[in-house]
């Protein structure tokens, strides 16, 4: 046997090595054959929701899911109208929409309080389905960016038909597909943008390498391999969900060197953020110079203020709570206030899946005791403190609402 022979199969023993220390996968790491690209382009938003309904129930029906209906309700588009004493539009049935956005791997379920909101200070309201998501996490494996931008522009569409103000509001992802619609559409009025994806790792534009040999090593497409325990998010993250984001980035980035976004932009953040760069967000808001803009800034240092930021357009806000053993702020608190049912002080879930599975032990201790645990953002200094949950509630979101509605009471 020559010597690059030896050295291929020593290689590949090591890539074997490594994949059988890694979770195994599931028919949930498939694709579905259903969700990988959006083709409701031709639909009323009604019936978009509705085949999304009939997609997911299809699709999520054969897991060991109990409760069926409450997982389909959490991950299916949806919309609510305001009520009839709020104005009027000029030339359309209402005054104002806004189309709601999630994250990454996440559901529309994430956007319904905040659905609530804008609904009872009179927006017209839909929130879409990006396609890959809701159903089981393999059909990440496929999608596009191209498809989420087409699910957004079709939301656009449909809510600028009923709506003289068109605004939108995005989740990280979502975030970042809305300032990529409001780029190119001289429709969209403003944007409402939390924990928005303005820069992630580097290391996201590596994420097709694998395509070398994941042939043969399937895990290989896959950054994580979770349990996937959570019913309105994945846990299970593929590679080519991280490129695709990266890609979408690069994207807008290029654009907004090219343009000024000068219409009205709300933005929440967190400083400790360690999925997306906070840096970007401030630099985005720097450069965005409207002057009814507003960012919310969850910090541990309310006395440090941001450079190149107006003082009028700035709100800090202390994001340590000692009583509640909340640490910190997280990109995945900013959308849910506390007394959620899934993702609140007392829900259902806790995000522990950063100890899987290397520390099956804490990971379990996470999820079983969960009042006893520490919350915050994943940095080091916070996995140092103690058993650790990701924060997946935002404990100031009673006073994020008033913020909000101090932007929109001074909107143009």
């Amino acid at each position: 046997m020559n010597q690059f022979n030896s050295m291929f199969l020593a290689g590949l023993l090591l890539l074997l090595q490594a994949c059988g220390a890694t979770p195994p996968l599931g028919a949930r790491h498939q694709p579905s054959g259903l969700n990988t690209q959006f083709n409701s382009d031709q639909l009323a938003f009604s019936d978009y929701v509705a085949d999304s309904r009939a997609m997911i129930t299809k699709v999520r029906a054969g897991s060991n899911v109990t409760e069926l209906e409450k997982v389909v309700n959490g991950n299916v588009p949806f919309e609510l109208k305001p009520a009839e004493s709020c104005p009027k539009g000029r030339e359309k049935p209402y005054r104002r929409g806004v189309l709601l956005t999630h994250a990454l791997t996440d559901a529309p379920y994430s956007m319904h309080s905040l659905a609530s909101f804008f609904q009872e200070n009179c927006f017209r309201v839909m929130a879409v389905l990006l396609p890959g998501h809701g159903t089981q996490p393999g059909d990440l494996l496929d999608v596009t960016w191209q498809e989420w931008a087409k699910a957004e522009a079709y939301g656009t569409d449909k809510l600028a038909a009923e709506a003289d103000e068109i605004y939108l509001a995005g989740f990280s992802t979502g975030g970042t597909l809305s300032v990529y619609q409001a780029l190119g559409d001289n429709r969209v009025r403003g944007l409402f943008l939390f924990s928005p994806a303005l820069k992630v790792t580097p290391m996201a534009s590596l994420a097709t390498v694998h395509k070398i040999y994941s042939w043969l090593m399937p895990s290989a497409k896959w950054v994580s391999i979770m349990p996937d325990k959570a019913i309105y998010r994945y846990e299970s993250f593929p590679k080519n969900a991280a490129a695709q984001v990266y890609t979408l980035i690069q994207k807008v980035q290029a654009q907004l060197h090219k343009h000024e976004v000068n219409i009205p932009i709300f933005t929440a953040a967190s400083q400790d953020d360690t999925t997306v760069y906070t840096s970007a967000t401030l630099d985005f808001m720097a450069h965005a110079h409207h002057e009814s803009n507003k960012l919310v800034l969850y910090t541990a240092d309310t006395k440090k203020i941001p450079p190149n930021i107006p003082a009028g357009n700035l709100e800090l806000v202390n994001s340590i709570f000692p009583e509640q053993k909340i640490l910190s702020s997280a990109h995945t608190s900013m959308t849910l206030p506390s007394e959620d049912a899934y993702y609140g002080i007392k829900g259902a879930y806790s995000n522990c899946i950063h100890y899987y599975p290397d520390d099956i032990k804490k990971y379990d201790a996470c999820n079983q005791n969960p009042e006893q645990d520490l919350q915050g953002e994943l940095t080091e200094e916070n996995l140092k403190a103690g058993t650790l949950r990701r924060l997946m509630y935002n404990p100031n979101f009673s006073t994020l609402k008033i913020s909000m509605k101090k932007f929109i009471d001074g909107l143009p």
